[in-house]
């Protein structure tokens, strides 16, 4: 198939469109068919991100994992478009969106002009809501809040990073439980003994000496760190340090959407991610960190590689 000329499906058979929501751990994918817009088939390869860009070793890792995703895809069908969210892909930098492009469409075997990349923000926003139409608040390991506006802009507020935010994240919550824990035991040693939230903490680390929770902190990748907000939501109802520093999260997140209220004026909210799935408490302080007057909804897994594929198929080829 020539890289110049879009595939053209059989009479018989309905054009498919392919999204891919990339993430840093998996990246996810699905074909759907024009018309009815149903998704026929779905698979997940590893975890793709725009910063493999950067080096050769990244550079060679991302065309081995695009490789395997277009044997996936190609043995459910030959899409004609494609549009794909990354992780690590900022929407402003046009020179690394073209080498994605470049470098998907060479896997999938299609023209550049027939494949659209853009942020993983980008597709979760879509997933969410229709251009202009509401916020939404993405909380896993990071935290971030993300809005389309009626001319397909992207806009956001944190997001950042953990070095200089991620409030109400994951790793956030993890982290400031350690520093809740350590600083008691820095004015009463043994203090851990009479917290749930440290006992648990310390039991997933092995112990309560502090060379384990340095070695843990300083050692690990921030999804294992994130991963200690299980602990604390184990322990929101028997320690109230637990259950307030999940208050404080809710809070944070719902700082984040109101800067974008405040930008963009009133429109409803969406919290999705795993951290809203941690404790009722984290909706809660949400809650009331919003006015009263702003609607606020959960949705667990937004599956935007669904929408990104019926949007491939409604989308203008891009030149």
């Amino acid at each position: 198939m020539s890289l110049g000329t879009e595939p053209t499906p059989s009479p018989s058979v309905a054009a498919l469109g392919l999204g891919l929501d990339a993430g840093g751990t998996q990246t996810r994918w699905a074909l759907a068919e024009a018309g009815s817009g149903c998704v026929v088939a779905e698979g997940h390869v590893a975890g793709l991100s725009g910063m493999q860009l950067a080096s050769g070793a990244g550079l060679e890792q991302l065309r081995l994992t695009l490789d395997q995703l277009a044997a996936q895809v190609l043995q459910q069908g030959a899409p004609i478009r494609a549009y794909a969210g990354f992780t690590g892909l900022p929407d402003t930098d046009a020179a690394a969106l073209g080498q994605m492009r470049a470098l998907l469409a060479q896997a999938l075997t299609l023209p550049p002009r027939a494949v659209t990349c853009r942020s993983d923000m980008d597709i979760a926003c879509r997933a969410a809501y229709a251009p202009g139409q509401g916020y939404l608040v993405y909380a896993g390991t990071g935290a971030i809040a993300a809005f389309i506006d009626a001319q397909g802009l992207l806009h956001r507020a944190g997001g950042r990073g953990a070095a200089l935010g991620d409030e109400g994240g994951g790793y956030w919550i993890a982290c400031q439980a350690l520093a809740q824990i350590w600083r008691a035991e820095d004015s009463q040693p043994g203090a851990w003994r009479a917290s749930a939230m440290a006992r648990r903490i310390f039991e997933q680390l092995g112990g309560s000496d502090w060379a384990l929770s340095r070695r843990f902190i300083y050692g690990s990748e921030r999804g294992a760190i994130g991963q200690l907000a299980l602990q604390v939501a184990a322990s929101a109802e028997d320690d109230p340090a637990a259950a307030a520093l999940l208050l404080r999260a809710g809070a944070e997140l719902g700082r984040l959407a109101d800067c974008l209220l405040q930008r963009f004026g009133p429109r409803p909210v969406l919290l999705a991610g795993r951290v809203q799935q941690l404790h009722p408490l984290v909706a809660q302080g949400m809650r009331q960190a919003l006015p009263d007057e702003i609607g606020l909804t959960l949705q667990a897994d937004l599956a935007p590689q669904r929408a990104a594929a019926r949007l491939a198929l409604t989308l203008e080829p891009t030149t």
